[in-house]
């Protein structure tokens, strides 16, 4: 067999080691382990590749990545006894083995039982022993066991592998309602009666059949990822309904916007989404609209989900504010291409001129909304400070000193404080967010948008830190954690502007559509869009888009390039396959208005949508970008593409020659 260690060393340092996989014992089995000799001949040369792979009966073999961070999550120290469901090709067990004295992994699909244990004995991992049985009710002949590690989702933790738990051992098994869907939690035996449970991430697994699983009819309906036939065909009376309720268009620029208008009628926020980071036409029609709304509505004022600092830049340039020279670069931060792009920078060109003479007060503000800036914003503080308050931005310094070691990579932080290997700094952030409030009469006298400023970075500041903490203990706290910063942000921001101030708020549809018409529900997530409806009402108006194919602008890992991937057509079982079946190219598709009624009651069964961000892997696009909702209660608007393109980023030459306080110049 080929050597593959140069292939697998990759690997384990670019998927598994980068996302921060730290033990040595884990990142020296998944080293070990030859991937290739547990996959189909046919598909060995992607071995090393950062996705799941079919392998027989219908089922994967996991993402490494995956596969490293379960393991991860055992806690294993080395020498202990291991129990594993869903052996599948028996790679993870040959990981396992590398670390642990013996595993025992039990698989309900007897072709795969047989085939993995063939596997592991050719390669030599004897103390890996296999059954073909309900793994949902372990083996109960060799335990009780110091971990245990379950490859397919469940609706519960069974009760006969929480019982084969030695005290002081850790289960890990991806638990949810959905069998499309799940959560990975890691269950902690504290004594003979008492568990602590934690959620890790949200994950998606193949259904965990059996006597205290999915049964074999839900299994096969949700864990194989298909949907029942009846919906594999849309309904041709629901395509026609959709085409006599959309109002169709040609082209963007000519899209007649008054009868959406009409719809928002006197709405105070105005959420407009994007079904990608990187699609010219909806970052164009977004465009399009939101001049609507500030040029014949007077809205005040456009937050995006970016970073506060990055678009107080742009907010200072439109805004037409004296500032000084910046010494760093606006939405510098991976994903360059999502703000920085020609799209983005048209709208701020057209708002900086429409600006232009204007009383202050009469001119539209450009904000940041999201939380990730942690360096920037505590610059940004003290900066402030030193301006006004001496004394006080000393003081700055030294509480945000904490968190200085990790101003390059705050993730890191976040996993130092969990393990204990480093203090944490809430403490410090919170009071001087609370000292900072606590002097707004005397501050606000010097500038009050200056005070609003740092009061934002000062928040900023402290929910980062939190979130950064909080991200490797589950993602529904970071997700939610992120998307409530969003929103008092944007509550702030109405109450400086005062009451009259109307808002665009610019962000991906998983934040501006309701989280509780979707599957996030479910995860007990929320958003952005969820609380604007739960606070404002009929006063807040959701917009999603949508897309059947053509290319975007994404990555294929966290902080990788940027590539322009080809989007593949939508799924039989999607909404946007509904949308792409229908006569009309492009069209907006009022989703709350009453003469909506007849196609609002036809989208209302729930169905697959596709959500893509920075990152996109076509090859894995089922379980990485499609969810499941309800359109109608998602959104009051959707705006639908048949065919749309990739985002242009800004030219890097051609900003080169631009002034120091231009927002994009380098």
């Amino acid at each position: 067999m080929v050597d593959t260690s140069v292939a697998r060393k990759k690997m384990v340092d670019q998927q598994i080691a980068a996302r921060g996989v730290r033990s040595p014992l884990v990142l020296e089995a998944m080293q070990a382990v030859p991937r290739e000799a547990f996959l189909p001949a046919a598909l060995r040369e992607f071995a090393y590749e950062d996705t799941p792979l079919p392998i027989d009966a219908n089922q994967t073999i996991s993402q490494p990545y995956i596969v490293a961070y379960m393991v991860e999550a055992l806690n294993l120290r080395g020498g202990e006894h291991v129990l594993e469901i869903g052996a599948g090709s028996g790679y993870a067990a040959a990981v396992l083995s590398e670390i642990a004295a013996d595993v025992y992994t039990v698989e309900t699909i007897g072709q795969l039982a047989e085939k993995a244990a063939e596997t592991l004995a050719d390669q030599g991992y004897d103390n890996v022993h296999v059954l073909h049985g309900d793994g949902t009710l372990g083996w109960k002949d060799h335990a009780p066991y110091d971990a245990i590690v379950v490859a397919a989702g469940g609706p519960d933790v069974p009760p006969s592998l929480k019982e084969q738990l030695k005290v002081g051992g850790r289960l890990v098994i991806p638990v949810g309602s959905d069998p499309r869907t799940q959560e990975l939690v890691r269950v902690t035996r504290i004594s003979e009666d008492e568990y602590k449970s934690e959620d890790l991430a949200d994950v998606r697994f193949v259904p965990l059949v059996g006597r205290a699983g999915w049964t074999p009819e839900e299994g096969l309906a949700e864990g194989e990822l298909r949907p029942p036939k009846k919906s594999a065909t849309p309904d041709d009376d629901l395509i026609k309904a959709i085409e006599t309720a959309c109002e169709p268009f040609d082209s963007l620029d000519e899209a007649d916007l008054s009868p959406l208008l009409s719809r928002i009628g006197d709405a105070r926020i105005v959420l407009i989404g994007e079904a990608t980071h990187g699609t010219s036409e909806f970052y164009r029609m977004r465009d399009r609209v939101t001049r609507e709304l500030i040029g014949k509505k007077d809205f005040t004022f456009v937050a995006i989900e970016g970073d506060w600092p990055d678009a107080a830049r742009i907010d200072q340039y439109v805004r037409h504010a004296e500032t000084p020279p910046s010494e760093w670069t606006a939405f510098a931060r991976f994903p360059t291409w999502m703000w920085r792009n020609e799209e983005v920078q048209a709208f701020v060109e057209w708002l900086h001129h429409r600006n232009a003479g204007l009383a202050d007060n009469e001119k539209a503000a450009f904000y940041g909304l999201d939380l990730y800036s942690l360096y920037n914003s505590i610059q940004s503080v003290v900066s402030y400070l030193a301006t006004v308050d001496a004394e006080a931005a000393q003081i700055a310094r030294q509480r945000y000193g904490c968190l200085t070691p990790w101003q390059g990579d705050p993730a890191t932080y976040g996993r130092a404080t969990l393990f204990g290997r480093y203090k944490s700094c809430e403490k410090e952030v919170v009071r001087m967010l609370k000292d900072l409030l606590h002097k707004q009469e005397h501050y606000v006298v010097h500038d009050g948008a200056r005070f609003l400023d740092a009061v934002q970075n000062a928040r900023l500041v402290a929910n980062a830190e939190e979130y950064y903490r909080t991200m490797y203990y589950g993602s529904r706290s970071s997700w939610n954690l992120r998307d409530s910063h969003m929103f008092e942000t944007l509550k702030a921001l109405l109450d400086f502007h005062g009451p009259e101030s109307k808002a665009v708020v610019w962000a991906h549809n998983s934040h501006v559509g309701n989280a509780e018409a979707t599957e996030m529900a479910a995860r007990g997530e929320l958003n952005i869009g969820q609380l604007c409806r739960k606070e404002f009402g009929a006063a807040s108006y959701l917009i999603g888009f949508g897309t059947d194919q053509g290319t975007v602008a994404a990555a294929t890992d966290w902080d990788g390039p940027m590539e322009i991937k080809t989007v593949r057509p939508a799924r039989a079982d999607s909404y946007e396959r509904l949308c792409a079946q229908s006569t009309h190219r492009n069209f907006l598709l009022p989703l709350s208005a009453a003469s909506s009624a007849g196609v609002r009651e036809g989208l209302s069964r729930p169905r697959l949508e596709r959500a893509i961000g920075v990152i996109y892997r076509p090859e894995t696009e089922l379980a990485s970008h499609y969810f499941q909702s309800v359109l109608p209660d998602q959104f009051d608007e959707y705006i639908w593409f048949d065919e749309t393109r990739a985002v242009t980023p800004l030219d890097a030459k051609k900003m080169s020659g631009m002034p120091d306080t231009y927002p994009f110049g380098l």
